[in-house]
């Protein structure tokens, strides 16, 4: 008897299921094509690239993360289109800054990384407020770093000591902090500041130092060159010890010199 009743109602739902597939209806449970999540190799839409792939390092709103911030007209001003291109297909070798192009390992084709630059610049690069003439992003000469002792001292030894070992901000001659920043984004955060950690950029160490003009470019490269010595200098001293404190290599013994007979001849 119940089996019987059961029958006409699965006789109805399955009739029920093949008007609604008819119709174009969703099927219980089933997501609309607008709920449905889009797969990372097919999203194009800049704010869900750059959730995914940049938020972690560069924050939220592109700044507040570990990594300098994005959100810098400064920084947007004098980095150009080709090289904010650039940095995001290949990364930047020697950082934690990863290369973005599947040719390169990354997972973001050549169309997400040209809508990831173009949002980042859409969304962020703005023209108010930006000095005018600041320094360049790359250097055009080499820094010296005897020469970058003296404009340390000028410009940055109020906050982060005399020898960099820190003041009433932290220490930035830490060799292991050092390693793990580029020569290029010491440049880069010397010329911006980073406004979410309370560093100001380049016009502002004008009052934290005695000058009265800001650090030129050429000032930049010697402070830069400056702390690459840090970087270095515990290395070498570290290679040096351990070469000193290592045994002595063992004596190869030698087979004992053969001698003749005396009074006979070879």
């Amino acid at each position: 008897m119940m089996l019987l009743l059961k029958q006409p109602q699965t006789f109805l739902l399955a009739a029920l299921t093949l008007v609604m597939v008819g119709c174009g209806e969703p099927l219980p449970g089933k997501p609309l094509l607008s709920e449905r999540a889009i797969p990372l190799s097919e999203q194009m839409e800049f704010g869900e690239l750059y959730r995914i792939n940049c938020t972690g390092c560069h924050g939220a709103d592109g700044k507040g993360g570990p990594a300098p911030s994005l959100n810098d007209p400064l920084f947007l001003s004098i980095f150009s289109d080709k090289q904010l291109l650039e940095i995001v297909h290949n990364g930047r070798p020697g950082t934690l800054m990863p290369a973005f192009s599947r040719e390169e390992g990354g997972l973001l084709s050549e169309a997400q990384i040209q809508s990831l630059a173009a949002g980042i610049r859409a969304t962020w690069a703005k023209a108010e407020g930006v000095p005018d003439n600041p320094p360049p992003y790359l250097a055009s000469s080499p820094g010296d770093p005897a020469a970058g002792q003296a404009k340390f001292e000028l410009y940055c030894a109020r906050c982060h000591g005399k020898d960099g070992q820190g003041g009433t901000e932290g220490a930035v001659n830490n060799p292991a902090f050092l390693e793990l920043i580029s020569d290029q984004a010491l440049r880069r955060i010397i010329i911006t500041g980073r406004d979410d950690l309370g560093m100001p950029n380049y016009l502002g160490l004008v009052e934290k130092s005695s000058q009265k003009q800001p650090p030129t470019s050429q000032d930049i490269s010697d402070i830069v060159a400056l702390m690459g010595t840090w970087r270095t200098a515990p290395a070498r001293r570290l290679a040096n010890q351990e070469k000193q404190e290592a045994p002595a290599p063992k004596a190869t013994p030698t087979a004992p010199a053969a001698t003749q007979p005396t009074g006979t001849t070879p």
